[in-house]
């Protein structure tokens, strides 16, 4: 921004070219106190150049530096602080945002280099449960995150097709199933038959040994095994697609495990090649001791893969096919040693893109505290969970405002995008326990709450309509527009910055941040009230719906103009 370039500027003058401007640019703050002014720089880098004290210094500085875009500048112990002409800052602010339009807060960074994303990658034959939802929804706001900053994404939905667990799933459907309860309802019959499976093991121990059987039988083709995996996979796509047209979300690529099937001999080929591959007990091992993990196991006594193996052969696949620039794995934290594991046998093939291969860790949803498990059958269905959400959304709407029109489109545009919101507002690592009813409430740090902000700031515009606007010069001198420019402007870099840490609850924060902000302008001002300065407060009011949407634009989240 143009006000960070003039500061910098005069201070590098005043400082006689002893710091450079990006050093400058470097310790430049936003002082705690908003009494102190709109920017500060600390003097302690220079106390030992100047030998001098950093107040002094201060003062020094201070004394030099005069410019029309900064109305006031005081030292404040050793801090330089800036009190910035809110009227030129607000129209250097407005000008950029109304040039760029739609394209504000974007980047140029990732050169439109790809970056492959392994996001949400249900296990066929269960259901979509709220456990999912994290990584679902983290891998698409990150992904739009990357579009925004110049990347090209590849959401991959790294389906779970292919494992011992379908070897079990056989062997229960083939003991305790039928074709026609499958058929009837196959997601909940399937579950039935993987929880049965599970039960029944703890006192049966062959049943364990049955399902590697029969997940052998799948890896060697056999058409008995292999046609009833098929069904299983067909019948899970159908409800997640499901899910997934609610969520709003798509895919670039739904290659799962069983894609690289064919691919993983060519990962033992390259390590027997390399020299790296060891026999231990009849397994096939990659020592990583000087990475400090344990050995990697790439291949069972029997001969079966295992998900290192597949995931080397995925990211070997991936670097061909995309030549990524960065390439993430949306994955739970309890999966942080196998993705140490993965690169650093990467590594050691040679392949030091490696180093741009991302986890991408989240912590856990739990529900009154307690972990969802799909094993021991205590899953929360996600699609119901949207369900209920837009349902509760529905119940508020009818309350707050009866005679909207489109009051379905909108509930499911609130309801579901309470969910999301909640999930991403919440730091990335962060464990949250899910409460439906706190979630989907218009007051509070909550989805619904920005939203109905973006809508209330659509209405002032309908309204505005009507009215004749006269100078368009920019006269914002109140603090509560200005607490509204201020966050404005700093938009581009909070993108940026979300984007780098991978970290979408930075979107969320800034948009509760922003629409707080615009509703205390919007209690203390009279917005169109038709005098001198009626431009300049709409376009205010212009701006942030514009950001506000495209804010929740970037999280998944949609923004409807009425509410």
């Amino acid at each position: 921004m143009e006000y960070r370039k003039v500061i910098i500027d005069q201070l590098y003058q005043a400082l006689e070219e002893t710091l450079t401007t990006d050093e400058i640019a470097g310790l430049l703050e936003i002082p705690k106190n908003s009494d102190h002014g709109d920017v500060a720089f600390p003097c302690f880098v220079l106390a030992k150049q100047f030998r001098q004290a950093p107040q002094k210094i201060a003062e020094e500085l201070a004394s030099k530096i005069k410019d029309p875009s900064i109305d006031a500048v005081k030292a404040i112990g050793p801090y330089v602080n800036f009190s910035l002409n809110r009227d030129i800052f607000a129209e250097l602010v407005f000008l950029e945002m109304l040039e760029k339009g739609h394209a504000y807060g974007d980047w140029e960074i990732g050169e439109g280099r790809h970056v492959p994303i392994d996001m949400s990658s249900p296990n066929i034959a269960k259901p979509m449960s709220m456990g999912h939802l994290r990584s679902t929804v983290i891998g698409n706001a990150i992904a739009n995150l990357m579009a925004k900053t110049g990347y090209a994404p590849v959401k991959i939905n790294h389906l779970g097709d292919w494992g011992t667990q379908f070897g079990k799933l056989i062997v229960a459907y083939k003991k305790w199933g039928s074709e026609e309860a499958v058929k009837a309802d196959p997601i909940s019959e399937l579950l039935r038959l993987y929880v049965k499976f599970h039960e029944e093991a703890e006192t049966n121990e062959e049943l364990d040994e049955e399902g590697r059987h029969w997940f052998k039988e799948l890896e060697d083709g056999n058409q008995e095994a292999h046609d009833l995996w098929e069904w299983f996979k067909n019948e899970s796509l159908k409800e997640f697609n499901r899910v997934y047209h609610l969520l709003g979300i798509e895919f670039d690529s739904y290659h799962g495990e069983a894609f690289y099937n064919d691919k993983m001999s060519e990962v033992v080929d390259l390590l027997e090649e390399k020299g790296l591959l060891t026999n231990n007990r009849g397994a096939d091992i990659v020592d990583l001791e000087k990475y400090g993990l344990n050995p990697a196991l790439i291949r069972k006594s029997d001969g079966a893969t295992l998900y290192i193996t597949r995931d080397l052969a995925a990211a070997i696949y991936r670097k061909r096919t995309y030549d990524f620039a960065q390439s993430l794995y949306v994955v739970g934290n309890e999966q942080a040693n196998h993705f140490r594991q993965l690169k650093a046998v990467l590594k050691e093939m040679g392949y030091d893109w490696s180093d741009d291969m991302h986890h991408i860790p989240f912590g856990l949803i739990t529900l009154n505290g307690k972990k969802l498990s799909t094993r021991k059958g205590k899953v929360v269905l996600l699609e119901k969970v949207l369900g209920e959400a837009v349902s509760l959304a529905k119940d508020q709407i009818e309350a707050k405002n009866p005679d909207l029109a489109n009051k379905e489109e909108v509930a499911s545009a609130v309801g579901i995008g309470a969910v999301v919101f909640h999930d991403l507002k919440n730091d990335r690592l962060n464990n949250f326990d899910f409460s439906l009813a706190e979630v989907v409430q218009f007051e509070g740090e909550t989805g619904p709450y920005v939203q109905y902000t973006h809508a209330r700031a659509k209405s002032i515009l309908r309204k505005a309509e009507k009215l004749t606007v006269g100078s368009k010069d920019i006269v914002l001198n109140d603090d509560y527009s200005w607490a509204v420019v201020r966050l404005l402007e700093k938009y581009p870099e909070t993108v940026k910055l979300a984007s780098e840490k991978f970290e979408p609850s930075v979107i969320a924060k800034y948009t509760i941040a922003l629409a707080q902000a615009f509703n205390k302008y919007y209690a203390n001002s009279r917005i169109l009230e038709e005098d001198d300065a009626l431009y300049a407060r709409l376009q205010l009011v212009q701006h942030t719906a514009s950001v506000l949407k495209d804010g929740l634009k970037l999280l998944g989240v949609k923004a409807p103009n009425e509410m």
